[in-house]
């Protein structure tokens, strides 16, 4: 079976403090990044012409978007053809936390695993 998940396309984590988390980052290691993060840009392995990237973010402790309050952080995974994933996972009993979203970055959908830990998948957009 080939692989649904290609990479790891971000990891989003809880802080006291995201604006003095990022800084802190910008200090001591040079990372710039806006509110919403920053992206790590890179080139699939199995096609150095197509590019894809990591994002690194902080959110406030209190945000609701990784599910239960005390999963501390989540782990975003670039996938492949999201919808033939969500209806095999669905064959499976697994099923979405909420509604999947389609944007320009591309269409994400959330579940849980067999921990009760929430995952983002994430099919980026087609580049143009």
């Amino acid at each position: 079976m080939n692989s649904y998940i290609l990479g790891i396309g971000g990891i989003l984590f809880r802080s006291n403090n995201p604006e003095e988390t990022r800084n802190w980052y910008k200090t001591h290691f040079g990372l710039e990044s806006e509110k919403w993060g920053a992206y790590f840009q890179w080139r699939m392995q199995d096609n150095a012409e197509k590019s894809a990237g990591t994002t690194w973010c902080a959110f406030k402790n209190d945000t609701d978007y990784f599910g239960e309050s005390g999963q501390e952080f989540m782990v975003n995974y670039i996938v492949r053809d999201m919808d033939e994933l969500l209806q095999n996972l669905a064959k499976q009993g697994i099923g979405q936390v909420k509604p999947a979203e389609n944007t320009d970055f591309g269409k994400f959908a959330w579940v849980n695993d067999s921990d009760g830990r929430r995952i983002e998948l994430w099919e980026p957009a087609a580049e143009s």
